[in-house]
């Protein structure tokens, strides 16, 4: 079997990548990106694939069995449409079956800034289901790695601060996504099904309480207003640099995760074949990577 990951390069692509690996060996597994060039993992393949264009995708695409579609960053081009390139041409290119990587949500993040975003990953599911491929979409949970970095810049500082107040969020790390996904990739037991892929559900205050045993901090966690979270999260040089309509999205994400829309039932061992690890041992994990 040959397995593919389009937009290989980031984190996720990165992880699963390694997990395809250690699953079918390095022979059968592809890495199409849109620079091949900054996909880090050795001893595989890599191919160019820009999601804006069916023709090169569908050449990238060539003897590809299974396809793992990580969804498009949120940016000023059309998501959706980008989607729908990388199902045709994995329709031209006779691929078999498709993971879509998605994001959780129970439908009460509808009245927040994060509703346009996850109105697209919703028209993709659907895109997807009606492709006559083979197909799973994986929900990912929100990343523990971005709210535990975040925390720990917050350390000197003495307080963490959001808008999610009492909203509980089933945080799971991307080397725990990355396993779970690249068993959907090779199984077929979940194919036609939407899956939840994401850990035990705690508030902030919850996870601060984690973060500050796993990383000695005493860390106290304290509920903003929408603007000032934009605002603090505009501080950010990577955010800043993509725009203000991004920190706005994201703050809207806090307010899906304040409505209660990522508190969800886990589907993971379902996924995986093994229950989710705990949010602190997946903390303690990310204390070998993240220095406090």
């Amino acid at each position: 079997m040959k397995v593919a990951v389009s937009a290989a390069s980031g984190g996720l692509g990165t992880k699963t990548l390694n997990c395809l690996i250690e699953e079918v060996g390095a022979e059968n597994v592809i890495a199409v990106a849109r620079s091949p060039e900054r996909v880090s993992v050795e001893g595989i393949e890599k191919r160019r694939g820009d999601y804006l264009s069916i023709t090169e995708l569908t050449v990238a695409f060539a003897d590809v069995d299974s396809l793992v579609m990580i969804s498009a960053p949120v940016g000023d081009t059309d998501r959706v449409v980008m989607h729908r390139n990388v199902i045709e041409a994995a329709k031209n290119a006779g691929v078999k079956k498709v993971v879509y990587t998605s994001v959780v949500g129970n439908g009460k993040e509808e009245d927040t800034w994060y509703w346009p975003t996850q109105q697209d990953n919703r028209q993709t599911e659907v895109d997807l289901a009606d492709s006559g491929l083979d197909w799973v979409v994986a929900r990912n949970g929100l990343y523990l790695e971005k709210d535990v970095e975040n925390m720990i810049r917050s350390k000197d500082a003495g307080v963490y601060r959001n808008i999610a107040g009492d909203g509980k969020c089933g945080y799971i790390t991307v080397g725990e996504l990355a396993y779970a996904t690249a068993k959907l990739a090779i199984d077929d037991r979940a194919n036609g099904k939407i899956l939840n892929l994401c850990g035990e559900c705690l508030t902030q205050a919850q996870l601060v309480e984690l973060a500050n045993e796993v990383f000695a901090m005493e860390l106290r966690y304290e509920t903003i207003g929408d603007e000032e979270n934009i605002a603090l999260l505009m501080q950010h040089p990577g955010i800043a640099a993509r725009g203000e309509h991004v920190a706005k999205m994201l703050t809207g994400c806090f307010q899906a995760l304040r409505a209660g829309a990522f508190d969800m039932p886990s589907d993971f061992e379902a996924a995986a074949g093994r229950p989710v690890k705990p949010t602190l041992h997946m903390m303690r994990e990310l204390r070998e990577t993240i220095v406090a």
